[in-house]
This record gives structure tokens, C-alpha cells and sequence, in this order.
């Protein structure tokens, strides 16, 4: 996909919306849309309430502005930055708008909830020093850089995350680890628990959920780097067979508890992918 990424200012009803997610009570979504070009990007559905003819990962939109003055009451309650964009995605970098929801909610009583691919978070120490109650989390789900590439193009590299990981720890933060998403066979995640281990307690897991959008370019990505996986990618997507998934969970909970980590295993039952 080498679209060249379409960016657009507009003025949005809110920042904050009420959320399904377990343990948060609301989300922010600062931008619709994203540029880490994921090949698998689980938010490509979003598309169709975007208002957006262009392929997923070449448009953003971001929000400059609200129109909504309604005050929250955030007391003891959970935000969880973001759902379905990426709150330090790279235009993060100019446009700030992460920093200055962080700033507003430094007296707002609530717990913040960060999820990111990006290094870019170390900007915002100084913020995030000041916030009561703040956890970060990075997604990954390799140790391999040329695999994290290949996967997820525009995303902070490997060294990257593992050394804001580390920084954020080392300064008091709290931090966890979403290993996301596990790729059948090539996602080193006993490595990569491993390595992050030093720098946090905590680590959720999601299996590789893939929709009709995603489904043929990451079958395509594995017929050309790595063939001798195409049968069985075939039958764990394309026929439904759970039975590595279930295998899988019980591996990942037995090598957590063996080294005392936290570990909540998020794997769907039934992958979303349609015919």
C-alpha cells in the first residue's frame, strides 16, 4: 500500500464516548483513521462510518476541535486512549492532541488507560508524572524487527518500544505489555514476555482476527515470506479450527504463572472473518 497519506482537519461532536470495553468506562479517539498501515489492522471496519472512499491507512482525520462543551464527571471513572486509532500515531507528533487531553484530565479524578504502538509517548513524561492514576501499555507482537516491517510499516520499530517501555518503568510509570496479534508459528512471544519482563508484571494476550478486508492481504503476506505456513493459515482462518488458539492459551497461561507474570488471554472463540 504506498498511497501517499491524506490528512484532514474537521471539527468533531466529542472526544469522549462511552465505551463496551471491559474496564473502561470511556474512550478517546483523538484521529479516525490511521497510518501504521497494519496489514491486519482490526479497525479497517470503521471505514464505513468515516465517510471515506480511500483504502484504510492512507486518510486521517483529525480532530482540531470539539463541539461539544457537555462537562464529565470523570471521578473514579476508567478512559481507555484509543479503541480504534492509535493516540501517538505519527501526526500525533505535530498536531499534540494527545498531550492536551492528557493536560485537561490531570485533575479529572479518572484512571487513563494508554494503549500504543509508538515511542512517541516518551514526549509526554512530564504529563503522565503528574496523572494519579495512569497506566501505558505497548502492543506488540515480536521480537523481529524485518517481521514487524512487514506487518505494521509505519509503526514505531521493535528497539523503539522495548526502550520507551523500559524508560517509562524505570520512571515510576506503570506499564504493561498487550502481545497483539499472535501470528500462528511466527509470533515469538516467549521471547518477547522475556524480554519485557524486567520492565513490567503485566501482559494480556489477543489472538490474529482476521476480517474480509484483512484476510487475502495477510494470506498473500504469507505465501511470499513465509509458504510453509500457507495450509495451516488456511485452516485456522479460513475453516474456523480454534484447535491452535486453545492449545495456545493454555501454553501462555502455564508459562506465565511459572514465572509469576500476569497474564489475561483475550482470544476469541469464533474469528470474525466472512466469506
Amino acid at each position: 500500500m504506498n498511497n501517499p497519506l491524506k490528512v484532514k482537519e474537521i471539527i468533531a461532536r466529542g472526544y469522549i464516548n462511552p465505551s463496551k470495553l471491559p474496564g473502561a468506562d470511556y474512550v478517546i479517539n483523538p484521529y479516525v483513521g490511521c497510518p501504521h498501515r497494519c496489514i491486519y489492522c482490526y479497525a479497517e471496519f470503521m471505514k464505513r462510518f468515516s465517510n471515506h472512499d480511500e483504502p484504510w491507512g492512507t486518510f486521517t482525520d483529525v480532530k482540531i476541535r470539539s463541539t461539544s462543551s457537555r462537562p464529565l464527571d470523570l471521578q473514579e471513572k476508567n478512559v481507555f486512549l484509543s479503541s480504534v486509532t492509535d493516540c501517538y500515531n505519527p501526526l500525533e507528533e505535530k498536531y499534540g492532541l494527545t498531550r492536551k487531553l492528557l493536560l485537561q484530565m490531570r485533575q479529572s479524578g479518572a484512571g487513563i488507560t494508554i494503549l500504543t504502538k509508538s515511542a512517541l509517548v516518551l514526549r509526554d513524561m512530564d504529563i503522565l508524572a503528574q496523572l494519579p492514576d495512569v497506566t501505558v501499555g505497548f502492543s506488540m507482537n515480536t521480537t523481529d524487527d524485518a517481521f514487524r516491517q512487514d506487518t505494521e510499516p509505519a509503526a514505531s520499530s521493535v528497539p523503539e518500544r522495548f526502550y520507551a517501555l523500559k524508560t517509562l518503568h524505570e520512571k515510576g510509570i506503570r506499564t504493561w505489555v498487550h502481545v497483539s496479534p499472535i501470528f500462528p508459528y511466527l509470533s515469538d512471544w516467549k521471547t518477547l514476555v522475556e524480554t519485557a519482563a524486567p520492565f513490567t508484571n503485566r501482559f494480556s494476550f489477543e489472538n490474529l482476527k482476521l476480517r474480509a478486508a484483512s484476510l487475502p492481504r495477510v494470506l498473500l503476506y504469507i505465501t511470499r515470506r513465509h509458504p510453509q505456513w500457507r495450509q495451516t493459515y488456511e485452516q485456522i482462518f479460513r475453516r474456523q479450527d480454534m484447535t491452535y488458539w486453545r492449545g495456545l492459551r493454555k501454553e501462555i497461561l502455564a508459562f506465565c504463572n511459572e514465572r509469576k507474570l500476569a497474564a489475561a488471554v483475550h482470544f476469541s472463540e469464533k474469528l470474525p472473518v466472512r466469506h
